[in-house]
């Protein structure tokens, strides 16, 4: 019983001393966003748009400087461009560029394995799943024809699907889905408080609204992003 009993407390003060050691941090960078155009998941990187994400961190240290739990939470934007005809091309054939930039509220949920590689310096890797919520964005095209541009620009029309509603009167191929989700890998550097990183985020959920068959399925978000870090 008494051995049971030290044991107990020693679970117990080694749980508090792993909790004393979380962290809160602040995390932002660049994404290089696209949308998968085939089924297998493939995408075209001349349709990849610059965007960006910034949010917030916590690293719940699960074995000291070995691994982690690190959920998060980012707004972040996604998508994807289009073009088509010739910018250097004569007056006759019009030059024509689309834009769609979704922007989310996401939710990552990672377990990350860390190697110390000096007194306060380790590399990590982590995987998990991200949980996203649109919020905002906008459809954007412009046209050159003769020397002459004209633009116009639109509020990106969202679903109002729920996880539960498969029956929404409100869907249409021109909105999309206001839920996303996937999974990501990252890998990086800590060094003292700072983190450095890379990350491909691979979308599971189709992003158009619609029906659930082959139309439309091979649309789903995909981010590659660098961020730079700074750990509390």
């Amino acid at each position: 019983m008494t051995k049971k009993i030290i044991l107990s407390f020693a679970a117990l003060a080694i749980s508090f001393g792993a909790m004393s050691q979380v962290r809160v941090g602040v995390k932002g960078g660049w994404n290089l966003s696209s949308i998968s155009v085939d089924n297998d998941g493939s995408v075209d990187k001349d349709r990849s748009l610059s965007g960006y994400h910034i949010g917030a961190i916590v690293d719940f240290p699960l074995i000291k400087n070995v691994l982690s739990f690190q959920p998060g939470a980012f707004y972040t934007t996604k998508g994807a461009k289009l073009t088509s005809g010739d910018k250097d091309n004569d007056a006759t054939v019009p030059y024509v560029k689309y834009t769609t930039r979704p922007q989310y509220i996401e939710v990552p949920v990672n377990f990350i394995g860390k190697i110390p590689v000096g007194a306060n310096t380790r590399l990590f890797a982590g995987v998990g799943p991200y949980f996203a919520f649109g919020v905002a964005g906008k459809n954007k095209v412009s046209s050159t024809l003769a020397g002459v541009t004209t633009s116009s620009e639109s509020d990106i029309k969202w679903d109002d699907d729920t996880p539960f509603n498969d029956g929404d009167p409100d869907r249409g191929l021109n909105k999309y889905k206001r839920f996303d989700w996937g999974g990501n890998v990252q890998v990086g550097a800590e060094f003292n408080k700072f983190l450095l990183s890379a990350q491909y985020g691979l979308g599971f959920g189709k992003i158009n609204s619609g029906g659930d068959d082959s139309r439309n399925e091979k649309n789903k978000n995909r981010v590659f992003a660098v961020s730079v870090g700074y750990l509390f």
